[in-house]
């Protein structure tokens, strides 16, 4: 602070002040009256003035102390039993015992240390990760930061058992220690998988408690970075490349099968409409019978001739005389020895024929 800033200045200065006066008094008495002389005038009233003003404020100026905000200050004493004061100074101008006490400050805002392969990231200067096996005896390297700060009420323990050396001789191999024990119980591949929240989360809770044994609290710990061996990397990511070629064959497949099936429903649509069909023909054709015959004639081309055969016989048979220019004999009477087809059994018939039947017919003259 300022105030005893400017006490420590002023101190100072009157301490040059009254060295500089008591030289030229001293060399003046010398000059005047000898060495002698000048010794004894060393001791005058005014001198003892200067003297006493000079411890003043030497005295003023170490016995008041400012402790800011984000300090605490652990008070050792020559004339406290134990050699230090039980109770910690919190932040405000305080009062100690000049020359026979002294005070040490300890920071309790929140303070980051950072363990980093990168050169430029870790409180270390270099590649400062922390290697570490896991239980099938994979080598990962592993960046990590905890944000913690001192407990208030707990720093005079922490000055008796670290003083400032508490990060490096504590917190440091604290961590290095905790986080290799703690993969060893993890494979690799749990490592490189969602179990890595858990590992991240137990280190997080044994660090804690591991802080707060020793009179810190922590904050946050962060697992940063996970790096792998190259021989890994490359398994996995062999691993990452199959995985994908699966997964597009699956996909594939499954177009595959969507479009079977679209053609099957497709298939199976056209057969269902087209069992309809029969079905509304043969319900027609059992009701009228002579249908089939008029369909028949409809579908024979035009330029055909027939005749129609005698003894009501449902045939139309070609005049092949007509068809090859042949004469014309004379016609016979035929005998089907055929029975007449029922209705169903014609229709059956023509439509397996397809509307072109071929007739088989015994004529005798």
């Amino acid at each position: 602070m300022l105030l005893d800033r400017t006490l420590e200045i002023i101190a100072a200065m009157t301490w040059i002040f009254v060295a500089l006066f008591i030289v030229l008094h001293f060399i003046r008495v010398a000059r005047q009256g000898g060495i002698v002389a000048a010794f004894n005038h060393l001791i005058t009233r005014r001198m003892v003035m200067l003297l006493s003003v000079a411890i003043a404020l030497t005295l003023l100026s170490n016995a008041l102390v400012f402790v800011e905000p984000q300090q605490v200050g652990v008070v050792v004493s020559l004339v406290s039993p134990q050699g230090y004061r039980d109770r910690p100074l919190r932040s405000g101008l305080r009062w100690i015992v000049p020359f026979l006490e002294q005070v040490y400050y300890y920071p309790i805002f929140f303070q980051t240390y950072t363990m980093s392969g990168k050169p430029t990231e870790g409180q270390n200067l270099g590649s400062d990760d922390i290697v570490a096996r896991t239980s099938d005896g994979q080598e990962v390297s592993m960046d990590t930061s905890v944000i913690f700060r001192i407990d208030a009420e707990q720093v005079i323990q922490i000055h008796i058992d670290w003083q400032d050396r508490y990060i490096d001789d504590f917190i440091r191999p604290l961590m290095r220690g905790l986080i290799r024990t703690k993969v060893s119980q993890f494979t690799v591949d749990e490592v490189n998988s969602s179990k890595r929240l858990d590992l991240e989360r137990d280190l997080s809770e044994e660090v804690q408690i591991a802080l707060e044994d020793k009179g810190f609290v922590m904050d946050r710990f962060l697992l940063r970075n996970i790096t792998f061996s190259p021989e890994y990397a490359a398994t996995v990511e062999q691993k990452q490349v199959a995985q994908q070629k699966t997964i597009e064959k699956e996909y594939e497949a499954e177009q595959i099968r969507r479009l079977a099936a679209g053609e099957a429903d497709r298939i199976k649509t056209i057969a269902e409409a087209e069992a309809q069909a029969l079905r509304v023909i043969a319900a027609e054709l059992d009701k009228r019978p002579d249908l089939i015959t008029y369909r028949y004639v409809e579908k024979l081309s035009p330029g055909i001739k027939v005749m129609l055969v005698p003894n009501n016989a449902p045939y139309l048979l070609p005049l092949p005389s007509l068809e090859d220019g042949l004469p014309a004999t004379p016609p016979l009477t035929p005998t089907l020895t055929a029975p007449t087809p029922t209705p169903l059994q014609l229709s059956e018939t023509i439509l397996n024929q397809v509307l072109t039947p071929t007739l088989s017919l015994t004529v005798t003259p």
